[in-house]
């Protein structure tokens, strides 16, 4: 009996012990729900990719926390992370924006089919979010299977963007206007659209005959002809529309037609500026000037294309609202752009061609003091010509515009002198990128190496992310860079170094480097090496026409398992040279789609 009662207390003691270990497991969970509760109510205010990704890192819960509540995602390097893995991580994403090949690509350095295919990506997001709204694409391949999957796979579809990809046509346009009946952006931004005569869709006849919901239409990169009474029906039942760019094959009568249609545009690209065919001769033409005047909204202007100068008055009437003019197209010289630029006196952006000389340069600074970005594209790259713009036009921008943030700058001749002004002048530079045209040109006064005009750049501009240098320089350019450019996120080199110290220097010298681009520069398997401590922190690092190793390259990939190098030659079999040395991290291993020329390294 005493054992019966011993065992009925027992029992009576273990039941209690569960009860409360139960009990406080259940108070202990309960709590850490709640906390994250609390937490994702909190992220859903925090917006910025960087902050996000250090939330995701404080510890699990966070990371929980923060997938749960991410709905915009960017990915820089398509290969850097498998569709499977985002999709798996990120359950409620609505906007997704992805990067595929690397910059240079756009300077023909990469082969045409070497990958950055966007399919893997559009099957996964089919499956996985319904409810996607946007996608934005640069240097990616996407086929009109892929177009056509997005707009069948998603009904709430709202925003495509889609920069300098290629490997779609006119049909898959078709299927995204037709089928995506909320879509509020088309962006087609320097991108190639396959037009074949037998395959050519009018793709602008299809989108709904219904009340639209088109904020922004870009195609001005589309090389075909398009229906323009559908374009124009388009326009009139968009009364949402602000952004409109066209392609050189709508000429001035037709753009005529369509701002009396959208007099509500804020950003406009013009098309083709020149004489009209359609105006048949010995008509009038029309009034220009008053239809740009009655587009009161106009801030931001681009296009030009094939531009006829005497056309150029028409704009006058914008110019005073004007924070954007884009001249990249326009091959004018200094004495048409005065007659515009001398009216805009708000503008922030300015981008145009050299044509315009130093003189055109002068009449920017004295009239756009509030310019936040410059831009300047050369007619001619030819090394051996002596271009219009030098460090006269160079020196006037950094007296005149002295809140510029962002400069890219193209030239044959530079001296120091002139760069340190602009360092001087200019201290809220973020990106400055001087590309000197021609290999090691030296200081043109005192043929001195180009040292000291970037190791100014570096040291007065604090707030510098991106730079670009070229010209002669020696390691000392480069040790200013180590030492001073501690935010530098991106840099880029091209016809310029002097020994593998230099790239040393960077590598041990800038802890916030992201992206590394080099380009037929002398250095070689010790500056490769000098990387490895901080190779894992970057997204990616190119060198072409330099003087690696296949061996060295190896030594790398079998030290960083995690980072992915990859050789790319011209041709098949040549997989000891090293023409190009692309490497970047990957959270799964070499991707299984490389090419030929392709060799990846283990």
């Amino acid at each position: 009996m005493g054992l019966n009662h011993a065992e009925d207390d027992h029992r009576s003691s273990s039941s209690t012990k569960t009860r409360n270990c139960i009990g406080s497991e259940l108070q202990s969970a309960q709590p850490d729900r709640v906390l994250e509760n609390v937490l994702e109510n909190v992220l859903h205010f925090l917006t910025s990719r960087r902050d996000r990704n250090a939330a995701s890192l404080v510890c699990k819960s966070w990371w929980r926390a923060e997938a749960q509540t991410r709905s915009d995602l960017f990915i820089g390097n398509c290969y850097a992370v498998s569709p499977h893995r985002a999709t798996a991580r990120f359950s409620r994403l609505r906007s997704v924006a992805i990067k595929g090949k690397p910059r240079f690509a756009d300077f023909d350095l990469m082969p045409l089919n070497w990958g950055a295919h966007f399919t893997p990506w559009a099957n996964a997001f089919a499956k996985a979010y319904p409810w996607l709204e946007k996608v934005h694409l640069k240097r990616m391949s996407i086929t009109d299977h892929d177009l056509s999957l997005l707009a069948d796979s998603f009904p709430n579809f709202k925003e495509l963007v889609l920069v300098c990809c290629e490997s779609f046509g006119t049909s898959g346009l078709a299927a995204v206007a037709s089928k995506c009946r909320l879509l509020r952006v088309l962006d087609l931004v320097e991108s190639v659209v396959e037009v074949a005569d037998d395959d050519e869709v009018d793709w602008i006849s299809c989108f709904p005959e219904s009340q639209t919901h088109l904020e922004s239409l870009v195609f001005d990169c589309v090389e075909c002809a398009i229906n323009f009474e559908a374009l124009e029906r388009l326009v009139a039942r968009s009364p949402c529309l602000k952004r409109l760019r066209l392609n050189r094959y709508v000429p001035m009568s037709q753009l005529y037609r369509l701002m009396h249609r959208a007099p509500h545009l804020t950003h406009l690209g013009t098309g083709s500026f020149g004489l009209s065919e359609s105006v048949a001769v010995g008509d009038q033409e029309p009034d220009y000037a008053s239809a740009f005047g009655a587009c009161k909204s106009l801030v931001c202007l681009s296009g030009f294309r094939e531009i006829w100068a005497d056309y150029l008055p028409a704009i006058h009437p914008v110019c005073a609202n004007l924070t954007s003019l884009n001249f990249s197209y326009a091959d004018i010289n200094a004495t048409q752009l005065k007659s515009v630029i001398c009216h805009c006196h708000k503008l922030q952006t300015f981008w145009g061609l050299d044509s315009i000389g130093d003189e055109g340069l002068e009449a920017v600074a004295a009239t756009c003091k509030d310019l936040r970005e410059l831009r300047v594209f050369p007619v001619n790259t030819r090394e051996e010509t002596n271009g219009p713009v030098s460090e006269v036009g160079f020196v006037a921008i950094s007296q005149g515009c002295r809140k510029l943030q962002s400069i890219l700058f193209f030239c044959q001749r530079m001296t120091n002198a002139a760069v340190i002004a602009m360092s001087k002048n200019c201290p809220d530079l973020v990106v400055f990128r001087l590309c000197i045209i021609g290999r090691y040109r030296p200081d043109p006064e005192t043929q001195k190496p180009m040292d000291e005009g970037f190791g100014a750049i570096v040291k007065n501009c604090k707030k510098l992310t991106r730079l670009a240098v070229s010209g002669l320089l020696t390691d000392q350019a480069f040790r200013y860079i180590g030492m001073y450019g501690k935010l530098v996120r991106t840099l880029s080199v091209a016809f310029a170094g002097d020994t593998d110290m230099g790239l040393k220097y960077v590598l041990e010298g800038c802890p916030n480097l992201q992206k590394l681009e080099i380009r037929d520069s002398p250095f070689g398997d010790a500056a490769l090496r000098s990387g490895l401590h901080h190779f894992y922190n970057m997204r990616f690092i190119w060198m072409s026409s330099c003087k690696l190793t296949l061996q060295a390259c190896q030594e790398v990939a079998r030290t960083l398992p995690h980072m992915v190098l990859e050789v790319i030659n011209s041709e098949e079999g040549k997989v000891d040279d090293m023409e190009i040395l692309y490497m970047y991290r990957s959270l799964d291993g070499p991707r299984d789609d490389a090419p030929k020329v392709v060799t990846i390294l283990h």
